[in-house]
């Protein structure tokens, strides 16, 4: 491979925005593409996927380069010399890369590859916890798993097409994709491209959605009708597809406490031709009382840690703290005891997570169970998606009656 200087400077704002600024990987490296009309999807490609690579084991590239924060342009440099000297490209005679010890970056790695928390690029509190709640083979295969790029998959809107019909329209595009069996309504690309300026994007055939999120909706058991309402509803991926299965009839509520998720799901049910969507802000209690009792289904696609997604946003690793996951698993008890009262008699609720830690999930379950309010359900099924056994996302999921 030949680097590009031109490329390689983006890839070094990149790294400065996530590394230094704590700006979100995908936004950073939406921003920079736009800096240079002339790049094509090769250039594009070479900057987000280094990018990505490099901000995925960012802990073993600056323990190998030897650098501490803030990364000054030296330093990030530098960074990158250990990324393309691991990948055996030669470096340029570039000013920039001079003096770079290719030896004692291959001898540091050698020894540091042999300590998982450096091997798998992970912060010292994530690797206690995950092997204290799975185990060392289990969390060892997990992060093998979550360190690989994540696939392309997208779920076929079935209110405009279906897999077979999207298939041949993709094709029509250059674009070649494959079914994945358990999953009837996605498909995997072959080739990564950019899915968001093709017409079929544009005029709502399909959404992006790993496989495994694509398996919570189906979850809920709906059936066309029927009063749901997502509860933790964000910009609406689960939401659109609980209105592709109930066939756009009866009623979705989508509330959630960011009004600009909320906007966002708006123009994106309205690309998708989802007209059975209600989106509400949730400002205060009265936001929801009134629907105790009134909910056929309730999806409950809780704050968590988002281990189980790592593979596709790396950067969350070094934005994550120990005293966040506590937080958050309080915040996911207090939403189990908020809203599971909106169900009905003969309502069913599905709590879910795209983490992999069985404290944000089957110990949760467990613990709401066991409340007083948690005492009058009963839990019907509950799924656990392992990244290294699926290759898709991580992700948990239990669905919950009255008894």
């Amino acid at each position: 491979m030949r680097l590009h200087k031109n490329l390689v400077i983006a890839v070094i704002k990149v790294l400065d925005g996530v590394f230094n600024q704590e700006l979100y990987a995908d936004k950073t490296i939406q921003k920079i593409l736009k800096l240079d009309k002339r790049w094509g999807s090769r250039d594009r490609g070479f900057i987000a996927e280094t990018s990505y690579e490099i901000v995925r084991w960012k802990r073993l590239y600056t323990e190998i380069a030897e650098v501490k924060g803030p990364y000054e342009q030296k330093k990030l440099w530098r960074i990158f010399a250990v990324w393309a000297i691991l990948k055996g490209i030669h470096l340029p005679t570039w000013i920039e890369l001079q003096e770079t010890p290719t030896r004692r970056i291959k001898g540091r790695f050698d020894k540091l590859n042999k300590i998982r928390k450096f091997r798998e690029s992970i912060p010292d509190w994530m690797d206690l916890i995950g092997l204290e709640e799975l185990g060392e083979d289990q969390w060892g295969k997990e992060l093998a798993s979550l360190n690989k790029m994540a696939p392309v998959i997208i779920r076929a809107n079935t209110l405009k097409t279906n897999v077979k019909e999207l298939q041949q329209t993709l094709i029509s595009e250059d674009i070649i994709t494959e079914k994945i069996n358990g999953h009837p309504d996605a498909l995997k690309l072959k080739e990564r491209t950019n899915l968001f300026l093709k017409d079929s994007f544009q005029n709502g055939l399909y959404e992006v959605q790993d496989a495994s999120s694509q398996l919570v909706a189906p979850f809920l058991k709906i059936k066309p009708g029927m009063k749901i309402c997502d509860i933790c509803a964000g910009a609406g991926g689960k939401t659109l597809h609980l209105s592709s299965l109930s066939e756009n009839k009866g009623q979705i509520i989508a509330m959630d406490i960011y009004n600009n998720k909320l906007l966002e799901l708006k123009r994106r049910a309205k690309r998708n031709g989802a007209f059975n969507i209600e989106t509400k802000a949730i400002e205060n209690n009265k936001s929801f009382k009134r629907l105790y009792g009134k909910i056929d289904r309730l999806l409950i696609d809780s704050p968590c840690s988002g281990l189980g997604v790592l593979k596709r946003n790396p950067d969350s690793k070094w934005k994550l703290s120990s005293d966040f996951i506590e937080t958050i698993k309080n915040t996911q008890q207090e939403i189990l005891q908020k809203y599971a009262p909106l169900i009905n008699n003969n309502g069913k609720l599905v709590y879910a997570t795209c983490s992999i830690l069985p404290s944000e999930n089957e110990i949760q379950i467990e613990n709401f169970l066991k409340s007083d309010l948690g005492m009058k359900f009963k839990k019907e099924d509950e799924k656990k998606i392992s990244p290294s056994e699926s290759g898709f996302d991580g992700f948990y999921m239990a669905r919950l009656s009255l008894k």
